[in-house]
């Protein structure tokens, strides 16, 4: 039985968010009998364009290295993904049955193709909703209307839906989407890859935060506030900042640590693979979550906050969408208000005033990895759910 993962929502094997979701799935199918291969739909210029890792096989069929001159030239190179595409489900249809296909995008272009496909092998299609389906359509009547229309129609086409929230879960179900087509799915993480980590060797104890490097969303402005009056009081400590970001948010962040004079007590890291980024993770005193109060935060959930659980390293959050479904303060985690940088400083001070505390309520949190945000349990649950349909 083979397992078919498909989607322009994520990199692989190395990426973002996203990319550990499917990682994590992938990489929990295999240890349960399943072979998976991840197709990246997206037209990227990479220089490996195929590959195998965890016994996940994955492939981009757009398979170009390099971008051509021509205009005409580079459409027809897009189109050809669509035909290689067909091509590699064909071979794989001749060795293994293709149980189902789950596509993670934000295209309805995607989305019927991905539909297509699964009529065309005779297989099940799954729909991945990590984040609200409108956040893109919001703005005006037209977009919003094209919004809903697409929503409708993706939920329509697909046999199942995996949803990361509650909140997700009770938004399709008021949109009348049948409760047999819903699974909820939270953030799943691979405990072993902080268990095998090394500890980064950076001469410093740290403050860490290791995700989306933006203002907006996941607010780091907010955390470089709340670090400037903890330089004097805790002179032996460091901020280190790492993830995926342009080049202008990183300019942002660099510039904000200058006026704020905390320069020399800062670091902002190179973008780096995952396994990479891990030890540094991994090397934290702590690890601080922020993010923003609005749909999109409600909505979704933060894969990041379960890779610092599963780092069993003292975590600070903030209390936003569904985090307390899950976290209480000072029990397995500590959490704060959104968008409050001196509630966000007070327990930052709390947590290193009493370090050894925080080291046994962060050992309670990383507890969860092994169940609920667990990788494995989570992918027998989406099997099972599969098997219903």
């Amino acid at each position: 039985m083979t397992y078919i993962i498909i989607g322009d929502s994520f990199t692989f094997p190395d990426g973002d968010a996203a990319t550990n979701r499917v990682f994590t799935y992938a990489k929990g199918f295999v240890e349960n009998g399943i072979n998976v291969c991840v197709i990246g739909f997206r037209n990227d210029y990479l220089s490996v364009n195929e590959g195998e890792i965890n016994g996940i096989r994955y492939v981009h069929p757009f398979n170009r290295q390099t971008r051509h001159r021509n205009f005409f030239v580079r459409r027809w190179q897009k189109l050809c993904k669509y035909f290689s595409t067909i091509k590699l489900l064909r071979e794989i249809r001749g060795q293994d049955n293709i149980e189902q296909l789950t596509v993670y995008s934000t295209r309805f272009g995607t989305h019927l193709f991905a539909w297509y496909l699964t009529r065309h092998f005779k297989a099940k299609l799954i729909k991945e909703c990590s984040e609200h389906p409108m956040r893109l359509h919001q703005g005006n009547y037209l977009r919003t209307t094209f919004g809903y229309i697409k929503f409708r129609s993706e939920a329509f086409l697909c046999d199942g839906i995996i949803c990361i929230s509650r909140f997700l879960i009770d938004f399709h179900r008021r949109e009348g989407i049948p409760e047999h087509k819903l699974l909820q799915v939270p953030s799943t993480v691979d405990p072993s890859r902080f268990e095998g980590a090394v500890d980064n060797s950076l001469p410093y104890r740290y403050i860490g935060y290791f995700g989306a490097l933006t203002f907006k969303r996941d607010n780091v402005d907010l955390l470089l506030k709340a670090f400037q009056p903890l330089t004097m009081k805790f002179p032996d400590y460091h901020l280190v900042i790492g993830g995926p970001g342009t080049q202008n948010e990183r300019k942002l962040i660099t510039d904000l640590a200058q006026e704020l004079g905390i320069t020399s007590k800062f670091k902002l890291l190179d973008y780096m693979p995952r396994e990479e980024i891990t030890k540094y993770i991994k090397g934290a005193d702590i690890l601080v979550m922020v993010r923003g109060k609005d749909m999109e935060s409600d909505a979704s959930f933060p894969s990041k906050l379960t890779e610092y659980l599963a780092a069993s390293k003292p975590l600070i959050t903030v209390n936003v969408g569904e985090i307390p479904d899950y976290l209480t303060d000072g029990i397995n985690a500590f959490l704060v208000p959104p968008g409050n940088h001196s509630a966000l400083t007070s327990k930052i001070e709390d947590v290193i005033n009493d370090y050894a505390s925080a080291v046994s309520i962060a050992s309670k949190g990383k507890e969860l990895t092994n169940t609920v945000f667990n990788y494995s349990f989570q992918a027998r649950r989406i099997i099972s759910f599969v098997g219903s349909l």
